[in-house]
């Protein structure tokens, strides 16, 4: 089985003012340019390894593993932990606690990660930030993923 099999993506979300969102894994060949195309090279790293602290803060029971990249045709971006089809969540400084998606779970820990990294004085990730919530919008696991986000 493929990495881009095991997780479930939700792969068009709809956005009434704009069209479809479309969310799309990078497939192996596009990886190593993947974080510089859609981060930069100097903030690439950052990202990754905001990403990966997140997931750790989030799911005490997530021990690394395997990601997938996924581009979305708004321009947007984000990761996905494989290797679970769900992750338990818990957002200390909300209460959310609950179990979501891979998917859902990658939303999450990008859009702290993001967030993060903004009020650090990354100012240019303000807009893939923007981007990530655009596809949250109408994200099947919207709910949850706001919820975790509050």
């Amino acid at each position: 089985m493929s990495h881009e099999q095991e997780i479930t993506l939700h792969s068009s979300v709809a956005d009434d003012s704009r069209g479809a969102v479309v969310a799309s894994i990078v497939p192996e060949g596009r990886r190593m340019e993947f974080l510089p195309s859609k981060f930069g090279v100097t903030a690439m790293l950052k990202v990754e390894t905001a990403v990966f602290a997140w997931m750790a803060r989030l799911c005490p029971t997530y021990i690394g593993g395997y990601w997938n990249f996924v581009e979305l045709s708004n321009g947007g971006a984000y990761m996905v932990p494989c290797g679970a089809e769900f992750f338990d969540v818990c957002v200390e400084g909300n209460g959310f606690d609950g179990r979501v998606s891979a998917d859902a779970a990658g939303v999450i820990a990008t859009a702290f990660a993001l967030n993060g990294l903004i009020w650090q004085g990354h100012d240019k990730l303000g807009e893939k930030y923007e981007q990530l919530l655009d596809y949250i919008s109408h994200h099947p696991d919207q709910i949850a993923i706001r919820r975790a986000l509050d």
